[in-house]
């Protein structure tokens, strides 16, 4: 996926329009200056909520599911984010190789440099790398161009040398962006993408709560979202997605869906 020329979505454009609206209208009449803030205002509201909305396409756009020629195929594909984690990662692979299912890992760069061997296994094994940003910060989604640029190079480079693969995807932190990100997206030819089901299993630690999340998107072309880092424990601290995957998979089998990368799914 090379580079690409941005284009801004419709709404970003009306957004802009709005702008030079309002400052126009409120050099020429200054009366309205209430009324031209006020939209202003409201703008950066939509636009907030949209950038807290983490399927939303109206920002850029975003996978939140396969290409319709992918899920004509009855593929299907399982992401796996923040990772490599040395405990729970080697652990997934195994679990994956069993089941002959493919997956593609979105990690962060600062582990990924302190676990290379692992990143390099999971590629050796058939799976992808792809890019979740070199520090995985909390205020990520409040960022800058500048910002964004640094974090998403970082680890661009980070993950190539590793891996001998350039990244193709991105995924924000917790899937919040900004309408700055899409831009730098662009010029770094990442694609953007998020899920159709995901199984909340950072926070839950309930097998039955985080299998059902994920067995009711269960469908041609969804993109499934798992953690190998991050990853709540039940009760007896098994890491949730250790306990979650074979049923997914399993119920994948027999639904005929079969698990390919984001990347092969471009095809």
């Amino acid at each position: 996926m090379s580079s690409a020329h941005w284009r801004a979505t419709p709404l970003i454009r009306a957004s802009v329009l709005l702008h030079v609206t309002a400052l126009v209208a409120g050099l020429a009449e200054p009366g309205l200056w209430r009324w031209a803030l006020g939209a202003v205002l409201a703008n950066h509201a939509l636009l907030m909520l949209l950038s807290l909305w983490p399927r939303s396409h109206w920002l850029g756009p975003n996978w939140t599911r396969l290409p319709a020629a992918a899920a004509a195929r009855n593929e299907i594909a399982l992401t796996i984010d923040d990772g490599p984690d040395p405990v729970v990662t080697p652990r997934v692979l195994d679990l994956l190789e069993r089941h002959a299912a493919k997956a593609t890992f979105f990690c962060i760069g600062e582990k990924a440099a302190r676990y290379p061997d692992l990143c390099r296994d999971i590629v050796r094994r058939g799976h992808a790398v792809e890019n979740h940003s070199q520090r995985h910060r909390h205020h990520f989604s409040l960022m800058g161009p500048r910002s964004f640029a640094r974090e998403l190079q970082a680890a661009q480079e980070t993950l190539t040398t590793i891996t001998g693969q350039r990244p193709l995807f991105f995924r924000a932190p917790a899937g919040l962006r900004n309408p700055f990100l899409d831009p730098v997206l662009a010029r770094l030819g990442l694609q953007l993408a998020s899920w159709s089901a995901r199984g909340f299993d950072t926070r839950t630690g309930e097998v039955e709560r985080v299998q059902s999340r994920l067995l009711r998107g269960l469908r041609t072309g969804a993109i499934l979202l798992l953690h190998d880092g991050n990853a709540a424990r039940t009760r007896d601290g098994t890491p949730v997605i250790l306990e979650v995957l074979p049923t997914v998979v399993a119920a994948a089998e027999a639904a005929n869906l079969r698990f390919v990368t984001l990347r092969d799914a471009l095809s």
